[in-house]
């Protein structure tokens, strides 16, 4: 059974097609589960986009989950459509928006970290000018937060965990003991982690997380789900296969996804 858990469309500002597209091309790809999960608003701001190229509106996001709900009552039948969402996560926020997403019928919530220190982890330059202590210190704060997100009982999933490698593949070779713990946590947690293969399209190449971060999840008993991160539809459903063929390699035999936040298995 082919799934795919981590899909935009037009709303997040940096996506192609709406979410029909999406679905659409799930279908043709023999898909049995299409989950969306684009971009959660900034809801901590007053303002209601704070990043117009980054994030729908706070406004947007009612008709967001309705018309999820809408096509999954039009395609019953044909596929399963999923509700989900991509949080980003901040602990100073964290009430407001379990708050928020208390009032929706989620099938799962995707956690991500995407701002570290003030900035975003794909911001081109940001190591620029950092000695070997303060690169440490920010990869142990990505990890940190990680690490308090997988223990906020927010999320199912957490997204891309080592995605900071995006456009500073250096980033890899960054030696600290933090992502050996941070799989403990998020072991221990009950959470899962997405082989997520938008990577791919990034400076560092490859996938998220490494295959060594795979090995290490798979010691320490880690749940696996998948998403191919598609801003295009056309990439819905990217190297499932390949996913599962060196997840078996690894060792794994099963993948999870969520149906109403229950966590479901696939065997392979």
């Amino acid at each position: 059974m082919k799934f795919d858990l981590h899909n935009h469309h037009y709303r997040c500002g940096h996506a192609e097609g709406n979410i029909e597209d999406y679905i659409k091309s799930a279908i043709d790809r023999g898909l049995s589960y299409i989950g969306i999960a684009d971009h959660s608003p900034y809801f901590y701001s007053e303002e209601d986009r704070l990043h117009p190229g980054v994030a729908m509106a706070k406004s947007e996001f009612p008709n967001y989950v309705n018309e999820v709900l809408e096509l999954k009552k039009k395609y019953e039948g044909k596929i399963h459509v999923l509700l989900g969402v991509e949080s980003d996560y901040f602990p100073e926020h964290e009430e407001l928006y379990r708050n928020v997403y208390n009032q929706y019928p989620f099938d799962y919530v995707i956690g991500s970290v995407h701002h570290v220190n003030g900035k975003n982890i794909f911001e081109r330059g940001r190591w620029d000018g950092l000695n070997e202590q303060e690169r440490i210190a920010e990869k142990e704060r990505y990890y940190q937060l990680i690490q308090k997100s997988a223990k906020s009982g927010l999320f199912q999933v957490l997204g891309h965990i080592d995605a900071m490698k995006g456009f500073y593949p250096e980033f890899t070779r960054i030696e600290t003991p933090i992502i050996e713990n941070t799989l403990k946590v998020i072991a221990e947690a009950g959470v899962a982690i997405e082989v997520n293969t938008s990577g791919k399209t990034k400076d560092c190449g490859g996938w998220y997380p490494s295959h060594e971060i795979l090995e290490r999840a798979f010691h320490y008993g880690v749940d696996i789900t998948f998403g191919s991160d598609a801003h295009v539809p056309e990439r819905i459903g990217d190297e499932f296969e390949l996913v599962q063929q060196t997840l078996k390699a690894i060792g794994y035999n099963e993948m999870v996804y969520y149906v109403e936040k229950e966590r479901k298995i696939v065997t392979f």
